[in-house]
């Protein structure tokens, strides 16, 4: 009897959790497909030419420019290569690059919008003034003139974009450092003595960590694009690395017979970047369900 009893409410637990696992999915579908869709592109991107059903940098002249089939499901480029090979293997490429320049723009533009914001005063004008001269030239272009002075590769590539990306989180935190430290709490700490190493670490960083995520998300996207627009300009990663701007960049030529050279790879990029952008809206939302009601 207790063991029938036992099962009944495990049964019902069962059906309560799938209950408001079925309503938060109905309540947050863009979230949940969009965080679908990203996670098999990195996951793609991870498996990379393991999951290849061909090489993505071997010639195979003999089946040059073949439209899309059961063999070679986006056919296959000038060369002979299977395109689709080419676009598993370039996902690895072309989202290890946005990760990469995250990783580096992302804690200079964080510390500096700190500093600027926190203690303000001399080092925020002068933090200022540099994040102000970094956006008066548009970032393809001071991305190009700085990767146009190195040697075009996979490091110049970050190194270029990195260096214009950073101004945008320097500004972000700097706003939201100057509207938290003053909030009643922050005060609080300070009164008490808490030091500012503390006060940074306990009160604001948390209070930041929303709008910092949302533009990451929508930020790895963006990156994506501009290196990959180095390198469709042949500034960035250079052939036979299978990369998505590059592959753009070799099928341009050959767009009007064989279209399927330039649209898979360009079908990619578009695919990757409308995920997380839509990623970051849903995280968005949902961290501020106001902005969805206004």
């Amino acid at each position: 009897m207790a063991t029938a009893t036992s099962s009944r409410e495990t049964s019902s637990q069962k059906n309560l959790e799938l209950f408001w696992l079925g309503r938060w999915l109905r309540a947050h579908a863009a979230l949940a497909l969009s965080a679908v869709l990203a996670t098999m592109i990195v996951s793609v991107a991870v498996a990379g030419p393991a999951i290849a059903p061909y090489s993505p940098t071997t010639p195979d002249i003999l089946n040059r420019l073949l439209p899309p089939s059961g063999d070679h499901l986006f056919g296959t480029d000038h060369l002979g290569r299977d395109i689709f090979s080419r676009v598993i293997a370039g996902a690895r490429v072309s989202l290890g690059l946005a990760a990469l320049i995250m990783a580096i723009a992302v804690p200079i533009g964080v510390l500096l919008g700190i500093l600027a914001g926190y203690w303000g005063g001399r080092l925020d004008a002068w933090i200022s003034r540099v994040t102000d001269a970094m956006f008066a030239f548009p970032s393809l272009v001071l991305a190009m003139a700085i990767n146009a002075a190195l040697r075009p590769s996979i490091a110049s590539t970050v190194m270029a974009v990195s260096a214009v990306w950073w101004p945008s989180y320097t500004r972000l935190l700097r706003g939201q450092v100057i509207a938290i430290k003053h909030v009643p709490f922050v005060e609080a700490a300070r009164s008490l003595g808490a030091s500012d190493g503390r006060i940074i670490r306990r009160h604001i960083l948390p209070n930041v960590v929303g709008p910092l995520l949302v533009k990451i998300t929508n930020d790895l996207g963006h990156a994506l694009v501009i290196a990959a627009g180095l390198s469709f300009i042949g500034l960035g990663v250079q052939p036979p690395t299978p990369e998505w701007g590059a592959m753009v960049a070799e099928g341009r030529a050959y767009l009007l017979d064989f279209w399927w050279y330039a649209v898979f790879p360009g079908l990619a990029i578009a695919v990757t970047v409308l995920s997380f952008a839509f990623f970051g809206d849903a995280i968005h939302e949902l961290l501020e369900p106001r902005s969805r009601r206004s």
